[in-house]
Parts: structure tokens; sequence; C-alpha cells
């Protein structure tokens, strides 16, 4: 079996469990839009998770709104795009000045994982289900 696939897989799981665990502790997850929030919650992820980029609202307006939130720390899970990558810089300089830790580490944890398969959040639990799959069928032609 491709050894491979099934590390992929584990260390994705590791992340989302690592994800779920830090959010259960208050901390709120940044994510650009609807479908991304929504492909969290499916992956089990509960919790807070705050959209940056639903309704026009801007990078400026999502940094106010976390700020009025309240939280001291989030963490930045934008899209692996051009543009997430520049809302990711663009909210870690907002929330900086604003004094809120914004934490990327899970970013780049799955974007080194998965960046080269998917560009958006949304698309993290097909691409784990198509990845699951991959991972049986090779087990199966073991057999």
């Amino acid at each position: 079996m491709s050894t491979h696939l099934k590390d992929k897989l584990e260390k994705i799981e590791q992340i989302l469990a690592q994800l779920t665990e830090e959010s259960a502790k208050g901390k709120p997850i940044i994510v650009e839009g609807r479908k991304d929030a929504d492909a969290l919650k499916k992956l089990g992820i509960i919790g807070t998770i705050l959209t940056a980029k639903t309704g026009g609202k801007s990078f400026a307006e999502a940094s106010q709104e976390i700020e009025r939130f309240g939280a001291k720390e989030v963490i930045l899970l934008l899209d692996f795009d051009r543009r997430g990558k520049e809302g990711t810089q663009r909210l870690q300089q907002d929330l900086e000045r604003m004094r809120i830790k914004s934490d990327p580490t899970f970013w780049f944890k799955l974007h080194r994982l998965v960046g080269r398969e998917i560009n958006c959040i949304e698309s993290l639990p097909s691409c784990i289900e198509t990845t699951q799959e991959k991972t049986m069928q090779e087990q199966s032609h073991e057999v």
C-alpha cells in the first residue's frame, strides 16, 4: 500500500483533531465564506467559525467584526489561492494592530499537505474522502 497516502491522511486527521481541540477551547476560526464554514462543520469542527468575506465584507470590516467578538486569539484558515494568502496577511496585520493574536499554523500545515490539490477550504471534505477512497482501493489491490 502507498504509505504516502496513508501518512497524508493521518497527518490531515491529526491537524483537524488539533484544530477541533483549539476551537473547543474557544478560539474562533476565521474562514473566507459560508461554504468554508460548512465544510469545517462537516468535518466535525465545533466552536465559533467566523467568515471574513461574506456579504461583500472587506477585510477591514472582518477585522472589526473579529475585534467586536472579543477574542484575544483567532485561527486564520482562509483559502489556499492568491486571494486567500493575501487575505491571511492582511488580517494578520490588522489583527496585530488590534492586539489580537492570529494563528496561521493550521493553514500552513494543511497547505503543505493539500495545497496542490485544492484551492479552498470548502474542498477539504471531498479531498479527504478521495484520499480515503484511494487508500482503500490500494489496500484491496494488495489482498
